[in-house]
């Protein structure tokens, strides 16, 4: 993909990320140029990766509490991270949560490791494999993923990583409350409360996105 035909970078994308502007920047054109032949983005997503994926991730950097459950730094589980949405934006717009990336692909991790070397992100560890493989357990504050499955399959694989009173903060598409309502007795069998949607991004950016969360007992 050729730099002029990567989306050009929204106006509200500083306001967004904040401090983590630059970074960001840096990964947007690596990821647009790059993205497609390694096959972390489809066809013409370049065209609009900030709209589509970058702001979208950005909206959810504001969610992540500032402490943890028992105090300290939020850790964060992005399951199947692929490209590193969200966990990337997330860990260089929030330098003060830590962040790792699950991801089963070795040919995503090795992305994702050359991502953490070149933007120099202290806050990051990468786990090449799936969530269920991930030891210790209950060890996040927060476990997030981002067009994984629907939640009544994802709710099983990500429970088991969060701490009692951890949450889940889960970017979802327009078929989130159809999602809610088919996942019921899942969230009954995996302790979860506290569930709710939320639409982010409404009048600040083209492309808003949908929030779930839900506290894990």
């Amino acid at each position: 993909m050729k730099h002029s035909e990567i989306e050009l970078e929204p106006a509200v994308a500083e306001r967004l990320c904040g401090a983590g502007i630059d970074r960001i920047r840096q990964f947007a054109l690596d990821l647009g140029t790059r993205g497609e032949a390694l096959g972390l983005i489809g066809p013409d997503e370049a065209r609009r990766l900030w709209s589509r994926h970058i702001l979208n991730c950005a909206l959810l950097a504001p969610e992540i509490p500032s402490a943890g459950v028992t105090g300290g730094r939020t850790s964060v589980a992005d399951v199947g991270s692929g490209a590193g949405l969200p966990g990337l934006v997330l860990a260089m717009i929030r330098p003060d949560i830590d962040v790792t990336l699950i991801e089963p692909l070795e040919r995503r991790t090795r992305w994702l490791d050359e991502q953490v070397a070149t933007l120099a992100l202290s806050n990051v560890v990468v786990f090449t494999g799936r969530a269920e493989e991930f030891a210790p357990r209950r060890s996040f504050d927060v476990a997030t993923a981002r067009a994984v499955r629907a939640l009544k399959g994802l709710i099983p694989i990500l429970t088991p990583l969060v701490v009692a009173g951890g949450q889940l903060a889960l970017l979802k598409g327009q078929r989130i409350d159809d999602e809610i309502v088919e996942a019921a007795n899942v969230f009954a069998r995996h302790n979860i409360t506290a569930t709710e949607s939320r639409v982010l991004g409404e009048g600040t950016v083209d492309e808003p996105t949908r929030l779930f969360t839900a506290i894990v007992e």
